[in-house]
């Protein structure tokens, strides 16, 4: 079940061809439900949308958003923009080292003695694993590990990019760093470990990157939110440009990379000169809460199929399974989205559930038991944890099936 690497035939024969229920239901004919996909030629509009986007920066892709060794590997052979992985846990880093892949970069701490080992010995195989800090703590935990492994292990300085207002936490809770004044302790105990080297530093604007900020029948919300955007924005690029300043005072050897972003900030993060990268992943599936952004839109490559099992009333279609719920504050935007047939909605008392899922449809076409509904998972890789492959589909066939993480037996939160 290995994906081809090949470039991809020409898209103009293809992006003429209607994505709707009957295309889906005949490429699917015959396969047992439920099913997770991937349409190759809708992920390839994707991923040159986002090399158009992205400018002159290098984008690291989120693996998170991914969760398939084979994707990732195929997305990092399309463009030679695509350099490097940010990953979410230690112990997937050193897993995905061991697939072949280099530039790894872990978006979050990693605290446990035994994973810091599992990377020192990875690095002395040669793999190439950068940790995230934003402490003093982190340092030192990192410097007593590497140091019994005489391994010198690079890291990367996390900033905080929340906008902190009256009442108001512009923002996720992730890095305490904000000032030159509490970057200083982090910086002078690097400058101190031996068994530590600063390779980069990363910001993640999320409230920029992760919000969306065109909700139908939501004017005033997202008035509010474009404001809080653009106050954000300049924000960022100064405290980025400020740490970059600081940083280059003490004279350490030159910065590997400068991460920032994310899918939602592709246009403005690029714009920041002392940028060199910027991490990309809900954008190349597309799921549903990537509908709701003004400045641009990605087609919806990613998604799974429910099997219509009873019909509960004339125009309730009851399915199982289908509850594949998101992460995050719960909210109604956190649930699947009933995607084909084009009408089809999810029951407001009942939801997306566990084992029955019922889909209220009252358009032209004639459903039946055995029938598919198509959804799209509310964030992208989090759907290939409730499945073990993906179908790849291309010009109306199903081309390949592939494993993903879940399915290579892994499990890394």
């Amino acid at each position: 079940m290995n994906i081809s690497t090949d470039s991809p035939a020409p898209m103009a024969s293809r992006s003429t061809i209607a994505r709707d229920y009957e295309y889906y239901k005949k490429v699917f004919a015959g396969r047992r439900l439920p099913f997770a996909y991937l349409d190759l030629d809708l992920l390839e509009q994707n991923i040159q949308q986002i090399i158009s986007r992205a400018g002159d920066k290098k984008i690291r892709i989120a693996s998170k958003s991914i969760r398939s060794v084979a994707v990732l590997k195929r997305i990092l052979a399309a463009d030679a923009c695509f350099q490097g992985i940010m990953c979410f846990t230690a112990r997937e880093a050193v897993y995905l080292a061991a697939q072949g892949l280099q530039d790894l970069l872990i978006g979050y701490p990693t605290w446990h003695a035994q994973d810091i080992a599992d990377v020192a010995r990875a690095t002395t195989d040669g793999a190439q694993i950068t940790l995230m800090i934003d402490s003093v703590e982190h340092i030192q935990q990192i410097e007593q590990v590497a140091s019994q492994h005489n391994v010198c292990l690079p890291v990367c300085l996390d900033l905080d990019m929340a906008l902190s207002l009256p009442g108001l936490h512009f923002g996720v809770w992730r890095s305490p760093l904000r000032t030159a004044e509490q970057l200083r302790p982090v910086l002078n105990s690097i400058v101190a470990a031996p068994h530590v080297v600063l390779a980069g530093i990363m910001g993640y604007e999320a409230q920029v990157a992760g919000l969306g900020d065109h909700y139908p029948k939501s004017a005033a919300k997202n008035r509010l939110v474009r404001y809080l955007k653009q106050r954000s924005i300049r924000e960022v690029a100064l405290r980025r440009a400020g740490a970059l300043k600081l940083i280059e005072s003490y004279q350490l050897p030159p910065l590997r990379f400068v991460n920032g972003g994310g899918t939602g900030s592709l246009h403005t993060t690029r714009a920041e000169a002392g940028v060199t990268e910027i991490t990309v992943g809900s954008g190349f599936y597309a799921p549903a809460l990537f509908d709701n952004y003004r400045d641009f839109r990605y087609q919806p490559a990613a998604g799974f199929a429910i099997e219509i099992v009873r019909q509960a009333h004339p125009t309730i279609y009851t399915c199982l399974g289908g509850g594949y719920i998101a992460s995050g504050a719960t909210a109604k935007d956190k649930q699947p989205q009933p995607y084909l047939p084009g009408g089809a909605r999810l029951e407001p008392l009942e939801g997306a559930g566990e084992v029955q899922t019922p889909i209220h449809y009252t358009g032209p076409l004639n459903l039946k038991p055995g029938d598919p509904i198509f959804l799209r998972h509310s964030k992208a890789g989090e759907l290939c944890e409730r499945f073990s492959t993906l179908l790849l589909v291309t010009n109306g066939t199903i081309v390949d099936e592939i494993s993903t993480y879940r399915g290579d037996g892994q499990c890394f939160l």
